[in-house]
C-alpha cells in the first residue's frame, strides 16, 4: 500500500475531495467539507476517524494502528505496512462514520453509498 493506492480509493468514495488546507503536500480527504482521511507528508500511513476513543486505543493495542498526531484520540495512524485490506477497510469505516454524522439535507445531494 502507498499514498497513491490510498488516494484512489478516497477518491472513489462519493462526495469525496481531497485538499491541503495545511500546505505542504498533505491530502486531507473529506465529504461534505469533513474530513474521513488524512496523509500527512511528516508521518507515513493514513490517518483514519474510528467509532470512538475505545476503538482506536484497540487497535493501537493490537498493533494495527498508533495515534494519529495532532488528531483526537478518536483517530488512529494506521501504517501502510498494515496492508491493503485492513488499511481500505479503516478508511471505509471512517468514511461511514463522518458519513452518517452528515445533515440528511447533505446525504440526498451524495450518491448512495452501501
Amino acid at each position: 500500500m502507498d499514498r497513491a493506492r490510498v488516494n484512489a480509493i478516497c477518491a472513489a468514495l462519493p462526495g469525496a475531495v481531497v485538499n491541503d488546507p495545511w500546505g505542504g503536500g498533505h491530502d486531507c480527504w473529506k465529504v461534505a467539507g469533513r474530513m474521513f482521511a488524512l496523509q500527512s507528508v511528516q508521518v507515513e500511513g493514513v490517518s483514519v476517524k474510528t467509532a470512538d476513543i475505545e476503538t482506536a486505543a484497540l487497535l493501537i493495542e493490537i498493533g494495527v494502528g498508533r495515534k494519529a498526531p495532532y488528531m483526537h484520540r478518536s483517530w488512529v495512524n494506521v501504517r501502510y505496512e498494515a496492508g491493503a485490506e485492513e488499511i481500505e477497510a479503516r478508511i471505509l469505516a471512517s468514511y461511514r462514520i463522518i458519513r452518517s454524522g452528515l445533515p440528511k439535507r447533505v446525504l440526498a445531494e451524495l450518491a448512495p453509498f452501501p
